[in-house]
C-alpha cells in the first residue's frame, strides 16, 4: 500500500531504484529445518578436538578414508517399498539413469560397499578411519539435526577380540586426551549374551521374533525407566506421567524375571561381571560364547592398562537392535549437567559401536567380520564444552590486522601483508570502509590479537607501529577500574611500539607470544 511504501526509509542514492523499474520481490533468508550453520569457532574447536582424536586413531595403525556423501539405497540398506519412494529415514532422490540414489546415514555402510568393491586388493584386516557428515530424513528437535558429524574407526577382516578392545582403548585413549579423562565411562556388553538370555526365556532371535525384538527394546531403556519401568515394558505395558501407554512385550512374570535378573548381573568389576553373566546364560550356547568373549575381552583391557572404572562391562547396553552381532559398547560421559528444566542429569553417550560381522558379507559370497565404534562429534563437542575445555571465551586468535591507514598505498600494505605470511604468520588487510576507528572494532570481531599501522611517516621513515590489540584490552578494563596502576603504566609502553620494518616480524611474533599466555 501506498501509505506503507511511504514510511519506508529512503535509500542512499548509490543503491536508489531508477525511475520506472520494477520493484523486485526479496527473498527471505531461511534455514532448512533439522539443519545448522556452523561459525568460525565451532568450526576451529571442530578442527581442533577432530586433529587430536586423529592423531590417536593413527597411533592404532589405522589409516584414513574418504567415501561420497551419496551411495546407492541398496548399499545402505534401504530397500524400495511398493510405494515409489525409498524407506523413511534417508533422504533420497533419483538420477538421470531412474536410480534410486541417497545421502549416506553412517559412514559404517559406505565401508563395507568399498571393502567389498575393493577386496581382491585391500590388505586384510582393513583397518580405517573417517569422519564426515551424515543425514537422517528425520523429525528435528531440540539438538536433533538431521546433519551431523560422525568420526569412525574399523577394523574389517578380523574375528579377533583384540581389535574389539581396541575399540575400548582408542576411545578412552582419545576422550582422555580430549581433557575427559576420569570423566568417560566406556560401558561393554556382547549381543551374543543377549540372545542367549532371550533364548532362556523362551524366545526366539530377533531378527525374527517381533516379541524378543520388543523385550530388547525394553532393555534398552533400563537407564531411563530403571527395573520396574523395564518390567513393565516386558509385560503389559507402561504408562507414562503424562498418561501415553506403551504397550509391552506380553511376557510373563516368570520370563521377565529372568531377564531382569541378568540386568542385575553387572559388578564392580569385569571378571565378577563375567561370572555373574555365566550363570545367566547357562544352557545356551550363544550366550556361553558371548561371556568367553568378553572373558577374553577383559584380559586384554588388563594388559592394555584400563581399569574396571573406564571400562567396565554393563548388561544394559544393547545398541543396535538388528545391527550388531557381538561386542558392543556405548562411551558415556559420566558428570552431570542441568536440563531445560534446571534438574541435574548425566550427560550420557558421546560414542558407541560394536561387532557387525554380517554387514560387509552382503556384497560378498562369504561372512567378511567387522568391528567398529563410531564418536558423535558435535554430541562430544557439547560435552567439552559443558566440561569447560572449549568454549571459555578466548576462542581462535584472528588473523594480524593490518590497518589499511591510507588507501593510496594498498600496494604497501599488501608488502606488509605478504611479508608476515612468508614468516608463518597470518594476516588480512582491511578492505572496508572507515578510518582507524571501524579498523579496530572490526578487528576486535575478528579476535585479531595484533594490528600494524602504517601511514606517510612511517613509510618515509621504513618503520612500522605495532599494536598489540589483546594487553590494550586488558589495559582498558585495568583503567577502567582504576586496578593496578603501575602494571598499566609498564604495559603501554608495551602495548604499542614502533619499530624498523626489517623487525616486523620478530615484533609481531613477541606480540603474539605474549597475547597467547
Amino acid at each position: 500500500p501506498a501509505a506503507a511504501r511511504a514510511r519506508e526509509p529512503a535509500l542512499p542514492a548509490r543503491l536508489a531504484r531508477p525511475k520506472g523499474q520494477k520493484i523486485m520481490s526479496r527473498l527471505v533468508p531461511r534455514l532448512v529445518k533439522g539443519f545448522k550453520d556452523a561459525p568460525a569457532a565451532s568450526l576451529h574447536a571442530r578442527r581442533r578436538m577432530v586433529e587430536t582424536v586423529r592423531r590417536v586413531y593413527e597411533s592404532f595403525g589405522f589409516e584414513a578414508l574418504e567415501t561420497p556423501a551419496v551411495e546407492y539405497v541398496e548399499t545402505l540398506g534401504k530397500f524400495l517399498p511398493e510405494s515409489d519412494q525409498p524407506d523413511a529415514g534417508i533422504f533420497a532422490f533419483k538420477d538421470a539413469d531412474e536410480q534410486w540414489i541417497a545421502l549416506r546415514y553412517d559412514l559404517t555402510a559406505p565401508l563395507s560397499r568399498y571393502v567389498a568393491q575393493h577386496f581382491q586388493t585391500l590388505p586384510l584386516p582393513f583397518r580405517r578411519y573417517q569422519i564426515g557428515s551424515v543425514f537422517r530424513n528425520e523429525k528435528p528437535g531440540p539438538g536433533r539435526f538431521r546433519e551431523f558429524t560422525q568420526f569412525d574407526v574399523d577394523t574389517v577382516g578380523s574375528s579377533s577380540m583384540v581389535a574389539d578392545a581396541e575399540n575400548c582403548a582408542v576411545l578412552a585413549r582419545a576422550l582422555g586426551a580430549l581433557g575427559l579423562e576420569g570423566q568417560v565411562r566406556i560401558a561393554v556388553n556382547n549381543r551374543k549374551i543377549l540372545d542367549g538370555v532371550l533364548e532362556r526365556a523362551g524366545l526366539g532371535q530377533p531378527s525374527v521374533d517381533p516379541q524378543a525384538m520388543t523385550a530388547l527394546r525394553a532393555i534398552d531403556k533400563f537407564d531411563k525407566f530403571g527395573a520396574e519401568g523395564v518390567r513393565l515394558l516386558l509385560t503389559g505395558g507402561r504408562k507414562d506421567e503424562s498418561g501415553d501407554f506403551t504397550k509391552g512385550a506380553g511376557l510373563t512374570d516368570a520370563q521377565a524375571g529372568m531377564i531382569l535378573a541378568f540386568m542385575a548381573s553387572g559388578q564392580t568389576s569385569r571378571r565378577a561381571t563375567c561370572a555373574a553373566l555365566a550363570d545367566a546364560v547357562k544352557g545356551s550356547a550363544r550366550g556361553e560364547e558371548g561371556v568367553r568373549e568378553l572373558d577374553e575381552i577383559a584380559a586384554l583391557l588388563d594388559a592394555m592398562n584400563l581399569d574396571d572404572a573406564t571400562v567396565a562391562f554393563d548388561p544394559g547396553i544393547v545398541r543396535g537392535l538388528a545391527y550388531y552381532t557381538g561386542p558392543v559398547l556405548e562411551a558415556q560421559v559420566t558428570f552431570e549437567i542441568a536440563d531445560e528444566d534446571g534438574r541435574p542429569r548425566q550427560f550420557g553417550s558421546v560414542a558407541g559401536g560394536g561387532r557387525y560381522d554380517g554387514l560387509v558379507g552382503r556384497f560378498l559370497d562369504k561372512e567378511l567380520p567387522a568391528t567398529g565404534v563410531s564418536i558423535g562429534v558435535d554430541r562430544l563437542i557439547a560435552a567439552l564444552e559443558a566440561a569447560g575445555r572449549i568454549g571459555n571465551g578466548k576462542g581462535e586468535a584472528g588473523p594480524v590486522l593490518i590497518v589499511a591507514f591510507d588507501r593510496t598505498r594498498m600496494a604497501d600494505y599488501v608488502r606488509i601483508a605478504e611479508e608476515l605470511r612468508a614468516a608463518g604468520i597470518a594476516a588480512e588487510i582491511f578492505l572496508g570502509e572507515g578510518g582507524m576507528k571501524p579498523q579496530l572494532r572490526y578487528a576486535d570481531r575478528k579476535g585479531a590479537p595484533v594490528a600494524v599501522i602504517a601511514g606517510g611517516d612511517e613509510f618515509a621513515a621504513g618503520t612500522v607501529s605495532v599494536k598489540n590489540l589483546v594487553l590494550g584490552a586488558e589495559i582498558a578494563a585495568a583503567t577502567a577500574t582504576g586496578s593496578h596502576e603501575e602494571w598499566r603504566a609498564a604495559a603501554k609502553a608495551r602495548a604499542q611500539v614502533t619499530v624498523p620494518r626489517a623487525e616486523l616480524a620478530a615484533t609481531v611474533r613477541a606480540m603474539l607470544a605474549e597475547s597467547a599466555q
